[in-house]
């Protein structure tokens, strides 16, 4: 086994390229391999100046082929395994569950067991979200005992990942843990999700979809501070554990989108009051002292300055999420890279 050498699964998107970008940097010697099925939100301009390192490698494929995923567990023998490849849009999920469970569920088994199979003694870090806790009362904060309680076919799909890795820990002894990060925001970003989706349309001077009143409530944290996170978890966590990694302050949507808006200096008056989704969850909260007790971690980015931050990325990165939402993307895609995204 490699100690050095981190698989990172799902390491096109949006947490897994900063991720991918984090252990790369900031690791010596770290050697990191990247297995993503790039589908839609995956995309391998997050990589962008790693094309030429020999400490990067990316390999396309899919956690639900067994036969893949074992063969880069026998020829790497990563010693950690960072897992995050998924299928993470609720409203997709509302649409149609079908690629989630299979990608979520049967993903996560497949390549649970492929690494007791092959090398079981190496960390696995199952990377979940808040949202498998459901909705939060007036006040009330989640901690990683408290029960989850899924909403939408995503969240269930990610609550059964957390399932597995408990009961491969249990039954198996599989050096496994879990990370559960709150709402992240940051560069790279689908512009479909909440925070990118509001800069570039502001950008555009679009009106901005905001469900129901937006008093909808979450924990909003800079991707830096929970790439650092899932390597302290990684690092320092305990076998079986579950760590949770937000600000710890939870904000309403509404607030967000103003804040954006005021950030770029445009009128509130682009906020247009849509129709709930189905099964929306109104708060997500957690408490993350855990994380700061057991993993010396804590979040070191400011929501205003991590705004900021974002902000500038997206005005500096116009050509990235011009191509996604005008639907070019695919097209420019398959010319830069010889196949097409599914």
């Amino acid at each position: 086994m490699a100690e050095k050498t981190f698989l990172v699964t799902g390491g096109a998107g949006f947490i897994g390229s900063n991720l991918v970008h984090f252990l790369h940097r900031e690791i010596n010697d770290a050697t990191v391999i990247n297995l993503d099925a790039l589908t839609y939100a995956g995309n391998l301009e997050n990589l962008q100046g790693l094309e030429n390192s020999s400490r990067y490698h990316f390999i396309r494929g899919n956690i639900c082929d067994g036969d893949t995923v074992k063969k880069i567990l026998e020829e790497w023998k990563p010693g950690v395994i960072f897992h995050l490849a998924a299928e993470s849009h609720v409203d997709r999920s509302i649409l149609d569950p079908s690629p989630f469970i299979r990608t979520n569920v049967e993903g996560t088994q497949v390549l649970l067991h492929a690494v007791l199979e092959i090398i079981p003694e190496a960390r696995f870090v199952y990377v979940s979200t808040d949202e498998v806790y459901g909705d939060a009362e007036p006040e009330e904060f989640f901690t990683e005992t408290s029960p989850l309680k899924p909403s939408s076919p995503y969240s269930a799909s990610k609550a059964a990942g957390d399932m597995l890795v408990s009961a491969y820990v249990r039954t198996y002894g599989l050096n496994a843990i879990t990370v559960r990060p709150s709402n992240n925001y940051g560069p790279y970003q689908f512009p479909e999700k909440l925070i990118p989706l509001v800069i570039t349309s502001a950008l555009e001077e679009k009106p901005i979809p905001v469900y129901g009143d937006g008093k909808q409530e979450r924990d909003w944290i800079y991707v830096e501070d929970t790439c650092r996170g899932i390597y302290a978890a990684a690092m320092k966590g305990n076998q079986g554990e579950a760590y949770n990694i937000g600000s710890g302050r939870p904000r309403h949507n509404l607030e967000v989108v103003q804040t954006i808006l005021d950030i770029l200096e445009k009128p509130h008056s682009l906020i247009t009051h849509v129709k709930d989704r189905p099964g929306h969850d109104r708060r997500y909260a957690m408490r993350i002292d855990k994380a700061r007790q057991a993993l010396n971690w804590e979040p070191l980015t400011s929501f205003q300055e991590g705004l900021r931050q974002t902000v500038n990325w997206y005005l500096n990165n116009r050509d990235w999420w011009i191509r996604i939402k005008s639907g070019e993307y695919q097209e420019y895609y398959e010319k830069q890279y010889g196949h097409r995204l599914r």
